[in-house]
Formats: C-alpha cells, sequence, structure tokens
C-alpha cells in the first residue's frame, strides 16, 4: 500500500501533462491572431484614399432669354425694319443650358439701294462636375474652340482677331468678310466669358442693288455695344435668381449638344442672306 501511493502520483503528474500543453497551444494561437488582426486594422487604415477635394460651385445657374437680352432700341439701330422686332428663338433641348436669338432685317433705302443686317446670340452655360471640372474651367475651355471656329470660318477673308477690353471676364472680337449671294458681307463677332457661360454674338451686313457695303468699323461697334448688352443680361438673370431656388442641374449629353450646334447653324444660315426671303428694290 505505501509502495503505490508513489506510483500513482507519478500517474497523475503524467496526466496532467497535456493539459498544460493544451494550454500553452491555445494562447500562442490566441496571440498570432491578435497580430493578424492588429496588423489587417492597420493596413486597412493606412490604404484608405483621401477624399477628392469638391470643385468650386458653377457661378450662374440659370439664361437670360436671349431674344430679350438685348435692348430693343439696339436692335432698332443694327437691324433696321427688322422682319421680326422680337427676334426668333434657336432650337434647344435645354433652355438653361444653350439658347440663342437672331434677327434680320432690309432696310429699303430707294434708289440708293438696300442696307441687309443680320444678327445671332448664342448662350452656353456649363455646370461644375466632379469629373469634368468647375463650370468655369469648362467654360473657359469652350471659349476657346468658339474663337478657334469662328477664325476658322469656311470661305472667311482677311480674318482678323483681337481681345475686346470691357466685355465679360474675356473677350475676343473676330473680323472678316464673307461673299455670298453675289455680295459682300462684312461680319464681326465677339466671344466673351462670364463665370461658367460663354456668349457668342455675330453681326454682319451687305448692300443690296448698289448700295454701299457698311463699313466694318460700324459692324464692329454694333456687335461690342450688343455683346456688352447680352453679358450684362447674365448677371442680370443671376441676380433675378438669387432669391429663388435653383431650377437644378442641367445636362446636356454629346448628341443634345450636336444637335443644338445644327438648329442654330441652320438658322444662321437661313438668316444670312435675304435672298431667298426679300427682294431688294433696284
Amino acid at each position: 500500500m505505501h509502495r503505490s501511493a508513489p506510483r500513482l502520483s507519478r500517474i497523475l503528474a503524467c496526466a496532467a501533462v497535456p493539459v498544460m500543453l493544451v494550454a500553452v497551444g491555445c494562447s500562442s494561437d490566441s496571440g498570432s491572431d491578435g497580430k493578424k488582426n492588429a496588423g489587417s486594422s492597420s493596413s486597412g487604415t493606412a490604404s484608405s484614399k483621401p477624399s477628392e477635394p469638391t470643385v468650386e460651385p458653377a457661378k450662374f445657374a440659370d439664361l437670360p432669354d436671349p431674344c430679350t437680352s438685348i435692348g430693343k432700341k439696339t436692335i432698332e439701330d443694327l437691324v433696321p425694319e427688322a422682319k421680326k422686332k422680337g427676334g426668333t428663338a434657336g432650337g434647344s433641348s435645354d433652355l438653361s443650358v444653350r439658347s440663342s436669338c437672331s434677327w434680320n432685317g432690309l432696310d429699303d433705302q430707294g434708289v440708293k439701294g438696300s442696307q441687309y443686317h443680320w444678327m445671332d446670340v448664342g448662350f452656353t452655360r456649363f455646370d461644375s462636375d466632379q469629373a469634368l471640372g468647375s463650370g468655369a474651367k469648362r467654360a473657359t475651355e469652350d471659349y476657346g474652340k468658339q474663337v478657334t471656329k469662328t477664325k476658322a470660318t469656311e470661305g472667311a477673308k482677311k480674318v482678323a482677331a483681337e481681345p475686346a477690353a470691357g466685355i465679360g471676364e474675356e473677350a475676343t472680337l473676330v473680323t472678316y468678310g464673307l461673299s455670298k449671294t453675289d455680295e459682300d458681307f462684312v461680319y464681326a463677332t465677339v466671344v466673351a466669358r462670364t463665370g461658367n457661360v460663354v456668349v457668342t454674338l455675330t453681326y454682319n451686313g451687305a448692300g443690296y442693288a448698289g448700295a454701299k457695303t457698311p463699313s466694318s468699323g460700324d459692324i464692329v461697334k454694333g456687335a461690342q455695344k450688343a455683346a456688352k448688352e447680352a453679358i450684362a443680361a447674365v448677371g442680370k438673370t443671376a441676380g433675378a435668381d438669387a432669391s429663388s431656388p435653383a431650377k437644378g442641374d442641367a445636362k446636356t449629353d454629346a448628341g443634345d449638344t450636336k444637335k443644338d450646334d445644327a438648329d442654330a447653324k441652320g438658322d444662321a444660315d437661313s438668316g444670312d442672306s435675304p435672298k431667298s426671303k426679300a427682294t431688294p428694290k433696284s
């Protein structure tokens, strides 16, 4: 009996060894998992990207009515005997993004012939977009494109371009001559930008039935006067909308833009020449 007691103690001691090993193993695994979890958390925090800076909001949320953007007195002076004194609005899928209006008239001066004048004003507004940039940036890019496009007018002769001071934030005056319907037309186009809006105003004139061709100076002076009024109309619209909620972000896709450009081109082509609409008296 006395000999069996030490033997029993040794058996119990051996039996306890696996239990201790299991405990140690669990403790070790727990520590490893803890390190992994800590590492994963740290890695996730470090890999998160900083948020992109938001673009500045667009200055103007709407456009003025193009047919009232130029004063009645100015229309009477620049386009005498206009067929539609209220102007002819161009087609647009969204008037808060793109709009235009044109006037044309044949001033019969009897035996002295007839003076023909045509004027068109167009507005294009750009919203701020996180992917495309601010409205002002997008308008600046379009402003440059419109100047380049005007200078490349098909058939234009003696093309000249220069800055036009005092019209919007930046403006360019492009002058050129163009022969149509066997007459010489004098053109002046002012492309201007104010905030996120681009204004393009074109004014031209020609003499019919022996009348003298309008002077380039008069055409330029008239185009600049009308362009200043159009730019001012953009600011007045913004002031009128300040107390009311914006109409919302207006967007147009490339298809709409092409359609509007085609509509505007059609209006311009039909209005430039009075050959099919009026017969000058000799």
